[in-house]
């Protein structure tokens, strides 16, 4: 059991102490995993999120950090403080993170309503991490709105659904995306896609109608329908539509229990993923055999792999 070389600072704490507490308690996600202290604090997390969580994903260079400056401009401006992960893909030689999504993104120092982190995808083909999980379910229990920005989108790259409440897929003009969406059946994965760079006029029509026509090979399920929105961060064409959108997608969440069904199906999943990661699939198979679906899902974790590495 690995443990911090400073306190895990409580959920108190991450609320009251500022950009610099919050950095503390995510250095301890990587540093002290396994730890009581940070097992409790993440479970604490879980059962305090406040924060919509919107994930954006799609192809590099589609302008996902151009977008998330846009929104995170338009969430203090309305007052709201906003954190933002940017999952980036691992350096070979550190296992840190590649593009350093971080600088792209323009934020004040000075203000304490905005948090940015840039976290490495390590060695998952899904995009995220475990560590990225539980920054997410740490920031999300600190801010009102969370961003979490992907590396990619793909056959293998769709573990953004783990953790988003709304994922949003950004695809560019003239990329030859929505033929390789049809393939992968990413289809499935968005609740809105943004065709971004409107500006280039004809070919975002283009590429907005070929998505479309790709969503209509796979039908609708649930009763949402994903809204195709062309966007120019730019020059803020589309933004106001994006916004309406998410905000729908919220209100469609809020009717009935699917919020609530929503986040429980991801925490399961975090369970199911962390534990075949470190034990495979025989250790997901006894682990489904010997823990009781009870407690929080970072608890849970810990309990069996305490129970197998116990002589």
């Amino acid at each position: 059991m690995q443990r911090s070389l400073s306190p895990i600072p409580s959920l108190d704490d991450l609320r009251s102490g500022g950009k610099r507490t919050v950095a503390r308690a995510l250095a301890a996600v990587e540093t002290a995993r396994g730890a009581t202290e940070l097992t409790a604090l993440l479970d604490a997390a879980v059962q305090a999120a406040r924060a919509h969580v919107l994930g954006l994903t799609g192809p590099p260079g589609v302008g996902k950090s151009t977008l998330t400056n846009a929104l995170v401009r338009q969430a203090r401006a309305a007052g709201e403080t906003i954190a933002v992960l940017a999952v980036d893909p691992s350096s070979r030689r550190t296992g840190g993170a590649l593009l350093g999504d971080r600088a792209r993104i323009q934020t004040d120092p000075e203000d304490r309503g905005v948090f940015v982190r840039s976290m490495a995808a390590r060695d998952r083909l899904g995009g995220l991490s475990d560590d990225a999980v539980a920054a997410v379910a740490l920031l999300r229990a600190v801010y009102d709105r969370v961003i979490v920005e992907t590396v990619g989108v793909g056959q293998s790259e769709a573990d953004i659904d783990l953790v988003a409440d709304t994922v949003v897929l950004c695809i560019q003009p003239a990329s030859g995306d929505s033929l390789q969406f049809m393939k992968a059946g990413v289809m499935e994965l968005p609740d809105i896609i943004v065709v971004t760079k409107a500006d280039m006029t004809e070919m975002a029509r283009r590429a907005a109608a070929d998505v479309m026509g790709a969503l209509s090979l796979t039908g609708s399920g649930g009763g949402w329908q994903v809204p195709v929105i062309r966007l120019s961060a730019a020059t803020g064409e589309g933004l106001a539509a994006f916004a309406d959108s998410v905000r729908d997608h919220q209100t469609y969440l809020a009717d009935g229990d699917r919020a609530a069904s929503r986040r429980t199906a991801q925490e399961a999943r975090w369970v199911e993923e962390a534990i075949r990661v470190r034990f495979g699939t025989e250790g997901l198979a006894r682990a489904r055999r010997l823990l009781p679906p009870t407690g929080g899902p970072f608890t849970r974790e810990a309990a069996f792999a305490a129970r197998l590495t116990t002589p």
